[in-house]
């Protein structure tokens, strides 16, 4: 019989940890989960799922006025009604709350609706004082949204808020220019907001594919949606009529009815007792963990983005099975970081996969690179100019393809198929000897010269 009162603890009960807990639990360990706030976590409840939703829904926005041109009567003006938007896309988070929930005690694991804090190798408190000992504790508990420390800083919002909104702010400001940015700007923009979007260097989507970012920039402000560059928070002030004015460095100050955050994420460490059981953190306040998810102490694991490792939640997923797996299943595995696909749900959207056109050239000096930059069909007849651009970034020595990235319609569902080609090492004279799937966008994948 254990000395302890679960062979497994996890902290949790996100992407990474139901994961975990699940899979544990079905080989056969004794598993608990305690979670605060709701099962699911970031992707779930206040990420991935519902922004996507969001993203689909403000897109109607163009396809609505598109549709006039195939021959659909749609009225000058749509009545478009957010807190329908809102309030059906929570009624989807609660359902994959529930589904998460049965999933774990289906399995039978222990849902704990309680903080936790480590005191110990082997021990946890939960909030209402409880202490409860296990074999192994898995950490992950993901990240929450930075905020800038600036005066008035408490006026504005993360995405966290953006999901439980009263309206649409009809003018916004968004501070960052990564991922959650963009999607948020396409999103809020397509709804009717006037967005503006304020970031402290001169690039947005650091670390994509530059022609890549490049055409969403020109795309997003021949939409209308502003930049500015090289700014940095002054402050933001609460002025007699409810708006809000934001001073920044090297711009005029621009007064918005909505300040947004989407200035990076913090891993959820403070105040979680690590110290008490010698958990070494980097200096962003991420869990020091191995190849098999370990932390400096030896009986304490970690996964997902309280890691900072790559914060994408099928990262996470793969790590929380590694984890179990290793530990529980007699399955040694780990996790291959190499060519992980992401996606931007900006409008229009962004795909990408393996090494940029700079990176390649960095690693291996000399490249060949591929294109194809077209206007896709419907918008042709739509008669909108939004042009797409594929590029690809391979080998000149040995022909294989080391990059692939991607902007238009659809190009998140395309490149899901097309990385795992990049994954397995085709190369581009296998591209070029498929047959072209016409008429579509993914044909020029095997098109491009």
């Amino acid at each position: 019989m254990s000395d302890f009162d679960y062979d497994l603890f996890v902290i949790g009960a996100g992407s990474g940890g139901t994961r975990a807990s699940r899979v544990a639990a079905a080989h056969g360990a004794k598993v608990a989960v305690a979670e605060e706030y709701r099962v699911g976590g970031t992707c779930v409840i206040r990420g991935c799922v519902p922004k996507k939703l969001l993203a689909i829904g403000a897109h109607f926005a163009e396809d609505l006025s598109d549709a006039k041109r195939f021959g659909w009567q749609v009225p000058d003006q749509c009545e478009f009604s957010w807190p329908t938007l809102r309030d059906n896309v929570l009624a989807e988070v609660d359902r994959i709350n529930g589904a998460y929930t049965n999933t774990l005690e289906s399995h039978g694991v222990d849902i704990i609706n309680q903080r936790a804090v480590v005191t110990g190798p082997n021990s946890v408190r939960l909030a209402d004082g409880t202490e409860k000992t296990a074999g192994k504790i898995l950490i992950a508990v993901g990240a929450h949204p930075a905020v800038p420390e600036c005066e008035g800083h408490e006026l504005g919002i993360t995405s966290n808020e953006a999901f439980h909104l009263p309206a649409v702010p009809k003018r916004i400001l968004i501070a960052g220019a990564g991922y959650i940015a963009n999607e948020f700007a396409g999103i809020f923009h397509q709804l009717g907001a006037h967005v503006i979007l304020m970031n402290r260097s001169k690039e947005i989507l650091r670390g994509y594919e530059l022609a890549i970012r490049d055409r969403l920039l020109q795309i997003s402000m021949m939409k209308g949606i502003e930049f500015r560059f090289d700014a940095t928070f002054q402050g933001i002030e609460k002025l007699d009529d409810g708006c809000l004015q934001v001073s920044m460095a090297n711009h005029e100050p621009v007064v918005v009815d909505c300040v947004m955050f989407a200035t990076g994420r913090v891993p959820n460490t403070h105040g979680l007792g690590l110290e008490s059981a010698g958990v070494e953190l980097d200096d962003k306040g991420a869990i020091k963990v191995d190849e098999a998810n370990r932390s400096t102490c030896d009986s304490i694991y970690a996964v997902g983005d309280v890691t900072n490792r790559v914060q994408l939640t099928p990262v996470a997923i793969r790590e929380g099975q590694a984890f179990a797996d290793t530990v529980f299943g007699n399955k040694p595995s780990s996790v291959d970081y190499d060519c992980i696909p992401s996606a931007v749900f900006s409008h229009p959207p962004i795909a990408g996969v393996g090494m940029t056109e700079a990176e390649a050239k960095s690693k291996l000096g000399s490249v060949k690179v591929y294109s194809s930059d077209f206007r896709p069909m419907k918008n042709v007849l739509a008669g909108r100019d939004e042009r797409a651009l594929y590029k690809m970034v391979c080998d000149s020595e040995t022909d294989r393809i080391l990059g692939l990235h991607m902007i238009g319609p659809d190009v998140p569902e395309i490149l899901q198929a097309a990385a795992i080609a990049v994954k397995a090492g085709l190369t581009k004279t296998q591209f070029d000897a498929t047959v072209a799937l016409h008429p579509t966008m993914a044909e020029e994948l095997v098109l491009m010269r």
